[in-house]
Protein backbone atom coordinates (compact mmCIF):
# COMPACT_ATOMS: atom_id res chain seq x y z
CA UNK A 1 0.00 0.00 0.00
CA UNK A 2 2.61 2.45 1.32
CA UNK A 3 4.63 1.78 -2.35
CA UNK A 4 1.91 2.54 -4.15
CA UNK A 5 1.00 5.87 -1.89
CA UNK A 6 4.79 6.83 -3.29
CA UNK A 7 4.36 5.67 -7.15
CA UNK A 8 0.93 7.25 -7.11
CA UNK A 9 1.73 9.23 -10.96
CA UNK A 10 -1.18 11.30 -9.74
CA UNK A 11 0.57 12.75 -6.76
CA UNK A 12 3.82 12.62 -8.20
CA UNK A 13 2.07 15.19 -10.98
CA UNK A 14 0.35 17.17 -8.55
CA UNK A 15 4.12 17.84 -7.12
CA UNK A 16 6.20 18.64 -10.17
CA UNK A 17 3.01 21.42 -11.10
CA UNK A 18 3.56 22.84 -7.34
CA UNK A 19 6.96 23.08 -7.71
CA UNK A 20 6.41 25.63 -10.60
CA UNK A 21 4.13 27.33 -8.54
CA UNK A 22 6.38 28.01 -6.05
CA UNK A 23 8.79 29.29 -8.50
CA UNK A 24 6.11 31.46 -9.83
CA UNK A 25 5.66 32.76 -5.93
CA UNK A 26 9.07 33.22 -5.51
CA UNK A 27 9.59 35.44 -8.70
CA UNK A 28 6.74 37.81 -7.14
CA UNK A 29 9.61 38.36 -4.64
CA UNK A 30 12.98 37.70 -6.11
CA UNK A 31 13.74 39.43 -9.59
CA UNK A 32 15.77 37.31 -11.98
CA UNK A 33 18.11 34.63 -10.24
CA UNK A 34 16.01 31.83 -11.82
CA UNK A 35 18.99 29.52 -12.38
CA UNK A 36 19.67 30.32 -8.20
CA UNK A 37 16.19 29.92 -7.23
CA UNK A 38 15.70 26.42 -9.27
CA UNK A 39 18.92 24.80 -7.59
CA UNK A 40 18.07 25.62 -4.23
CA UNK A 41 14.58 24.05 -4.83
CA UNK A 42 16.73 21.19 -6.36
CA UNK A 43 18.64 20.81 -3.56
CA UNK A 44 15.48 21.15 -1.21
CA UNK A 45 13.89 18.04 -2.73
CA UNK A 46 16.58 16.10 -2.16
CA UNK A 47 17.33 16.84 1.62
CA UNK A 48 20.44 18.69 0.84
CA UNK A 49 21.72 21.92 1.99
CA UNK A 50 23.28 24.97 -0.09
CA UNK A 51 26.53 27.78 0.19
CA UNK A 52 25.52 30.61 -1.47
CA UNK A 53 28.55 33.24 -2.67
CA UNK A 54 27.54 36.84 -3.55
CA UNK A 55 28.36 40.29 -2.50
CA UNK A 56 25.93 41.89 -0.03
CA UNK A 57 22.52 43.38 -1.92
CA UNK A 58 22.03 40.36 -4.15
CA UNK A 59 18.53 38.76 -2.28
CA UNK A 60 20.25 35.62 -0.79
CA UNK A 61 18.06 36.22 2.64
CA UNK A 62 15.20 37.49 1.19
CA UNK A 63 15.47 34.63 -1.18
CA UNK A 64 15.87 31.98 2.12
CA UNK A 65 13.11 33.46 4.11
CA UNK A 66 10.35 34.28 0.46
CA UNK A 67 11.32 30.58 0.13
CA UNK A 68 10.34 29.62 3.97
CA UNK A 69 6.80 31.86 3.51
CA UNK A 70 5.68 29.96 0.22
CA UNK A 71 6.72 26.78 2.05
CA UNK A 72 5.19 27.03 5.02
CA UNK A 73 8.05 26.52 6.92
CA UNK A 74 9.61 27.31 10.27
CA UNK A 75 12.35 29.81 9.58
CA UNK A 76 15.08 31.28 11.18
CA UNK A 77 18.27 33.71 10.90
CA UNK A 78 21.59 33.06 11.97
CA UNK A 79 24.08 36.27 11.80
CA UNK A 80 27.25 34.61 12.19
CA UNK A 81 29.66 36.17 14.19
CA UNK A 82 33.31 36.51 15.69
CA UNK A 83 31.93 36.16 19.75
CA UNK A 84 29.28 33.53 18.11
CA UNK A 85 29.17 30.33 20.72
CA UNK A 86 28.11 26.78 19.62
CA UNK A 87 25.44 26.53 22.26
CA UNK A 88 23.91 30.02 20.77
CA UNK A 89 22.87 28.17 17.70
CA UNK A 90 22.33 24.30 19.40
CA UNK A 91 20.80 25.37 22.63
CA UNK A 92 21.75 24.59 25.97
CA UNK A 93 20.81 23.25 29.12
CA UNK A 94 19.62 26.18 32.15
CA UNK A 95 18.33 25.75 35.59
CA UNK A 96 14.76 25.88 36.11
CA UNK A 97 12.35 26.20 39.08
CA UNK A 98 9.44 24.04 39.19
CA UNK A 99 6.02 24.54 40.83
CA UNK A 100 6.73 22.75 43.61
CA UNK A 101 9.88 24.69 44.40
CA UNK A 102 12.70 22.33 43.44
CA UNK A 103 15.35 22.55 40.26
CA UNK A 104 16.29 21.02 37.65
CA UNK A 105 17.89 21.20 33.81
CA UNK A 106 15.46 22.32 31.15
CA UNK A 107 16.70 21.87 27.52
CA UNK A 108 16.30 25.44 25.79
CA UNK A 109 16.38 25.15 21.91
CA UNK A 110 18.25 27.21 19.88
CA UNK A 111 17.80 28.42 16.44
CA UNK A 112 18.41 25.30 14.79
CA UNK A 113 15.44 24.53 15.47
CA UNK A 114 13.81 25.14 12.25
CA UNK A 115 12.91 23.65 9.20
CA UNK A 116 14.79 26.30 6.88
CA UNK A 117 17.99 28.13 8.68
CA UNK A 118 19.86 30.62 7.18
CA UNK A 119 23.74 31.00 8.71
CA UNK A 120 24.40 33.84 7.43
CA UNK A 121 27.79 34.90 6.85
CA UNK A 122 28.95 31.67 8.05
CA UNK A 123 32.34 32.41 7.81
CA UNK A 124 32.39 35.05 10.41
CA UNK A 125 32.54 32.89 12.96
CA UNK A 126 35.54 30.49 14.59
CA UNK A 127 35.69 26.65 13.35
CA UNK A 128 34.43 25.87 16.77
CA UNK A 129 30.84 27.47 16.58
CA UNK A 130 31.01 26.27 12.32
CA UNK A 131 31.54 22.79 13.57
CA UNK A 132 28.52 23.21 15.33
CA UNK A 133 26.67 22.90 12.60
CA UNK A 134 28.41 19.11 11.49
CA UNK A 135 25.91 17.02 13.11
CA UNK A 136 22.94 19.18 12.40
CA UNK A 137 23.50 18.67 8.72
CA UNK A 138 24.67 14.96 8.46
CA UNK A 139 22.18 13.74 11.21
CA UNK A 140 19.31 16.28 11.56
CA UNK A 141 19.79 16.22 15.51
CA UNK A 142 21.42 18.01 17.81
CA UNK A 143 23.79 16.83 21.17
CA UNK A 144 23.75 18.91 24.00
CA UNK A 145 26.02 17.02 27.33
CA UNK A 146 24.47 13.18 27.37
CA UNK A 147 21.28 14.41 25.28
CA UNK A 148 20.58 14.01 21.94
CA UNK A 149 17.58 16.05 19.99
CA UNK A 150 15.96 15.78 16.94
CA UNK A 151 15.35 18.55 14.38
CA UNK A 152 11.75 19.01 12.65
CA UNK A 153 11.76 17.61 9.18
CA UNK A 154 12.28 18.54 6.31
CA UNK A 155 15.72 20.38 7.87
CA UNK A 156 17.65 22.51 5.65
CA UNK A 157 20.75 25.01 6.24
CA UNK A 158 21.43 27.66 3.73
CA UNK A 159 24.29 29.57 4.35
CA UNK A 160 25.81 32.41 2.61
CA UNK A 161 29.59 34.34 2.32
CA UNK A 162 30.66 37.44 1.41
CA UNK A 163 33.53 37.15 -1.38
CA UNK A 164 34.85 40.50 -0.06
CA UNK A 165 35.64 41.78 3.20
CA UNK A 166 37.53 38.87 3.87
CA UNK A 167 39.43 40.60 6.80
CA UNK A 168 38.26 38.36 10.40
CA UNK A 169 36.83 35.78 8.43
CA UNK A 170 37.43 32.14 8.55
CA UNK A 171 37.55 29.58 5.87
CA UNK A 172 35.45 26.84 6.21
CA UNK A 173 37.02 23.06 6.64
CA UNK A 174 36.79 21.36 3.86
CA UNK A 175 35.07 19.13 5.73
CA UNK A 176 31.92 20.98 6.44
CA UNK A 177 32.16 22.39 2.84
CA UNK A 178 31.53 18.47 1.68
CA UNK A 179 28.26 18.28 3.81
CA UNK A 180 26.73 21.35 1.46
CA UNK A 181 25.17 19.62 -1.50
CA UNK A 182 25.65 22.96 -3.95
CA UNK A 183 27.93 25.99 -3.73
CA UNK A 184 26.27 28.79 -5.43
CA UNK A 185 27.79 31.76 -7.19
CA UNK A 186 25.01 34.67 -6.65
CA UNK A 187 25.77 37.35 -9.61
CA UNK A 188 24.64 40.93 -9.81
CA UNK A 189 21.24 40.98 -11.62
CA UNK A 190 21.65 42.74 -15.77
CA UNK A 191 20.23 45.62 -16.67
CA UNK A 192 16.73 44.84 -16.82
CA UNK A 193 16.47 42.76 -13.87
CA UNK A 194 18.08 45.96 -11.77
CA UNK A 195 15.70 48.49 -13.37
CA UNK A 196 12.49 45.99 -12.22
CA UNK A 197 14.83 46.17 -8.61
CA UNK A 198 14.33 49.42 -8.15
CA UNK A 199 10.61 49.48 -9.63
CA UNK A 200 10.09 47.04 -6.94
CA UNK A 201 11.73 48.21 -3.93
CA UNK A 202 11.39 51.70 -3.95
CA UNK A 203 7.32 52.30 -4.06
CA UNK A 204 4.38 50.87 -1.64
CA UNK A 205 4.25 48.02 -3.51
CA UNK A 206 4.22 44.10 -1.28
CA UNK A 207 3.75 40.72 -3.11
CA UNK A 208 0.84 38.93 -1.89
CA UNK A 209 2.61 35.12 -0.99
CA UNK A 210 0.80 32.32 -0.80
CA UNK A 211 1.60 28.54 0.63
CA UNK A 212 2.17 26.32 -2.05
CA UNK A 213 3.59 23.68 -0.32
CA UNK A 214 3.78 22.34 3.09
CA UNK A 215 6.45 19.52 5.04
CA UNK A 216 4.67 16.80 4.78
CA UNK A 217 4.11 17.38 0.70
CA UNK A 218 8.09 18.42 0.81
CA UNK A 219 8.88 14.74 2.52
CA UNK A 220 6.25 13.52 -0.42
CA UNK A 221 8.24 15.39 -2.96
CA UNK A 222 11.73 14.10 -1.03
CA UNK A 223 10.63 10.44 -1.89
CA UNK A 224 9.53 11.03 -5.25
CA UNK A 225 12.92 12.67 -6.76
CA UNK A 226 14.87 9.25 -4.85
CA UNK A 227 12.64 7.27 -7.05
CA UNK A 228 13.46 9.11 -10.34
CA UNK A 229 15.26 5.77 -12.11
CA UNK A 230 18.74 6.05 -13.26
CA UNK A 231 20.48 4.44 -15.75
CA UNK A 232 23.25 2.45 -15.12
CA UNK A 233 25.37 4.20 -17.55
CA UNK A 234 24.65 8.03 -16.22
CA UNK A 235 25.61 6.65 -13.03
CA UNK A 236 28.96 5.31 -14.25
CA UNK A 237 29.26 8.66 -15.95
CA UNK A 238 28.98 10.86 -12.70
CA UNK A 239 31.39 7.95 -10.84
CA UNK A 240 33.90 9.18 -14.10
CA UNK A 241 33.38 12.93 -13.91
CA UNK A 242 33.91 12.91 -9.54
CA UNK A 243 37.04 10.24 -10.16
CA UNK A 244 38.21 11.82 -12.78
CA UNK A 245 39.22 14.98 -10.14
CA UNK A 246 41.48 13.04 -7.84
CA UNK A 247 45.42 12.81 -7.46
CA UNK A 248 46.27 9.42 -6.22
CA UNK A 249 43.93 7.26 -8.66
CA UNK A 250 46.84 5.97 -10.39
CA UNK A 251 46.73 3.67 -13.19
CA UNK A 252 47.10 4.51 -17.38
CA UNK A 253 45.41 5.57 -20.43
CA UNK A 254 42.05 6.26 -19.32
CA UNK A 255 42.74 5.58 -15.50
CA UNK A 256 45.78 8.41 -15.16
CA UNK A 257 45.14 11.57 -14.08
CA UNK A 258 44.83 14.65 -16.51
CA UNK A 259 47.78 16.81 -16.65
CA UNK A 260 45.86 19.65 -15.46
CA UNK A 261 44.33 17.80 -12.42
CA UNK A 262 48.22 17.29 -12.04
CA UNK A 263 49.16 20.73 -12.11
CA UNK A 264 46.41 22.55 -10.38
CA UNK A 265 44.59 20.44 -7.83
CA UNK A 266 45.61 19.93 -4.47
CA UNK A 267 42.49 17.75 -3.25
CA UNK A 268 39.94 16.18 -5.43
CA UNK A 269 36.20 15.55 -4.95
CA UNK A 270 35.19 12.67 -2.49
CA UNK A 271 32.49 10.23 -2.61
CA UNK A 272 29.59 12.52 -1.44
CA UNK A 273 30.32 14.15 -5.03
CA UNK A 274 28.95 11.05 -6.97
CA UNK A 275 25.94 11.00 -5.13
CA UNK A 276 24.96 14.65 -4.84
CA UNK A 277 25.58 14.57 -8.77
CA UNK A 278 22.75 11.50 -8.95
CA UNK A 279 20.92 13.61 -6.20
CA UNK A 280 20.83 16.55 -8.47
CA UNK A 281 20.47 15.18 -11.78
CA UNK A 282 17.41 13.23 -9.97
CA UNK A 283 15.62 16.69 -8.81
CA UNK A 284 16.24 18.28 -11.96
CA UNK A 285 14.55 15.30 -13.63
CA UNK A 286 11.75 14.87 -11.47
CA UNK A 287 11.16 19.43 -11.78
CA UNK A 288 10.76 18.93 -15.71
CA UNK A 289 8.35 15.78 -15.27
CA UNK A 290 10.55 12.98 -16.62
CA UNK A 291 11.28 9.58 -14.93
CA UNK A 292 14.56 9.05 -15.40
CA UNK A 293 17.81 11.18 -15.58
CA UNK A 294 20.48 11.44 -18.47
CA UNK A 295 23.63 13.00 -18.78
CA UNK A 296 22.67 16.28 -19.78
CA UNK A 297 21.05 16.35 -15.78
CA UNK A 298 24.50 15.02 -14.90
CA UNK A 299 26.45 18.13 -16.38
CA UNK A 300 24.00 20.86 -15.24
CA UNK A 301 24.46 19.93 -11.61
CA UNK A 302 28.41 19.29 -12.11
CA UNK A 303 29.47 22.83 -11.58
CA UNK A 304 27.21 23.52 -7.83
CA UNK A 305 27.97 20.02 -6.83
CA UNK A 306 32.33 20.17 -7.56
CA UNK A 307 33.00 23.37 -7.29
CA UNK A 308 33.87 23.44 -3.31
CA UNK A 309 34.97 20.13 -3.44
CA UNK A 310 37.90 20.83 -5.64
CA UNK A 311 40.33 22.31 -3.84
CA UNK A 312 43.23 24.13 -6.12
CA UNK A 313 46.60 24.47 -5.22
CA UNK A 314 49.67 26.96 -5.41
CA UNK A 315 49.89 26.87 -9.04
CA UNK A 316 46.27 27.41 -9.81
CA UNK A 317 45.99 30.33 -7.82
CA UNK A 318 49.10 31.98 -9.82
CA UNK A 319 47.95 31.01 -13.04
CA UNK A 320 44.14 32.50 -11.97
CA UNK A 321 43.11 28.95 -12.39
CA UNK A 322 39.51 28.35 -10.55
CA UNK A 323 37.90 25.37 -9.90
CA UNK A 324 35.07 26.18 -12.25
CA UNK A 325 37.72 25.97 -15.21
CA UNK A 326 38.82 22.45 -14.03
CA UNK A 327 35.66 21.19 -14.16
CA UNK A 328 35.00 22.49 -17.76
CA UNK A 329 38.09 20.15 -18.36
CA UNK A 330 36.97 17.55 -16.71
CA UNK A 331 33.40 16.97 -18.47
CA UNK A 332 35.59 17.48 -21.84
CA UNK A 333 37.70 14.95 -21.05
CA UNK A 334 34.76 12.97 -19.56
CA UNK A 335 32.69 13.67 -22.52
CA UNK A 336 35.00 12.69 -25.22
CA UNK A 337 35.84 9.37 -23.63
CA UNK A 338 39.29 10.57 -22.75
Amino acid sequence: MEENQRNDPVERDMLVEKVRQVKAEVGKVIVGQEQIIEQVLMAIATGGHCLMMGVPGLAKTLLVSTLSKVLDLSFKRIQFTPDLLPSDITGSDIISEQPDGSRRFVFMEGPLFANMVLADEINRTPPKTQAALLEAMQEHRVTVGRASYPLPEPFFVLATQNPIEQEGTYNLPEAQQDRFMFFLNVVYPDHAEEMEVMRRTTGNLSADLKIVLRAAEILALQRFTRDVSCPDHVCEYAVRIARRSRLDRGGEGKDAVPDFVRRYVEWGAGPRAGQYLILGAKARAFMDGRPHISEADVRAVAHPVLRHRIIVNFNAEADGVASDWIIDRILESVSRGD
